[in-house]
């Protein structure tokens, strides 16, 4: 059974089209119109071993915003799509990735209830064009449309681009851990005997 989502969204706002493969390699081909915010997704294809296709059209004449938060949606629903019933994957996921002087943690849980601690105190500031302040709302929109459980720890960094890559390399890695079959699961893993 294929573990694949193609979502479509199409606002005043942003035109977005997406494909996703749980099961992947981490082949991807990415284009928001945001550089700096490609390189991100990019890091989530490639160390989460999912294949990741997105094109991104949004008015970012006025700025990323919708893009970026139109982007989380539309992960996030993939995410939850691709996944089905959710029967026989660990569900949780875990992760402390570097990236040069920083340092980040993600725990996870795809239990269907939504749910964002974001522990990373940036400053209002840029990453060439991309304003730091949307990395939380990307996250929250994955998680409210993804039915995540999702908590984000920095615990140092100085250089603000290897923050914002550690947090999303160590998002790619904990969502691979969690999303991944383990033979020992019968249906879902929750005493409730399902997951929402």
């Amino acid at each position: 059974m294929a573990r694949t989502a193609t979502i479509e969204r199409t606002t005043n706002e942003t035109a977005i089209k997406l494909n996703l493969n749980l099961d992947g390699t981490g082949e991807h081909s990415i284009e928001t119109g945001v550089p700096f915010f490609d390189h991100m997704l990019t890091q989530i294809a490639r160390h989460g071993f999912f294949d990741l296709e997105i094109e991104a059209r949004g008015d970012l004449e006025i700025d990323a915003h919708h893009t970026v938060e139109d982007l989380g949606i539309c992960l996030g629903e993939a995410f939850k799509q691709a996944l089905g019933d959710k029967a026989g994957i660990r569900r949780f996921g875990r992760a402390t990735m570097p990236m040069h002087e920083s340092l980040a943690s993600v725990v996870l849980d795809f239990s269907g209830r939504p749910f964002l601690v974001y522990n990373v105190p940036l400053p209002k500031a840029q990453v060439g064009n991309f304003d730091l302040e949307l990395v939380e709302e990307f996250l929250t929109a994955f998680c409210n449309h993804g039915g995540v459980n999702l908590h984000v720890n920095l615990a140092y960094g100085d250089n603000l681009h290897h923050i914002v890559e550690a947090v999303f390399k160590a998002l790619a890695r904990a969502l691979d851990e969690a999303t991944q079959f383990d033979s020992r699961v019968e249906g879902v893993l929750s005493s409730k005997g399902k997951l929402e």
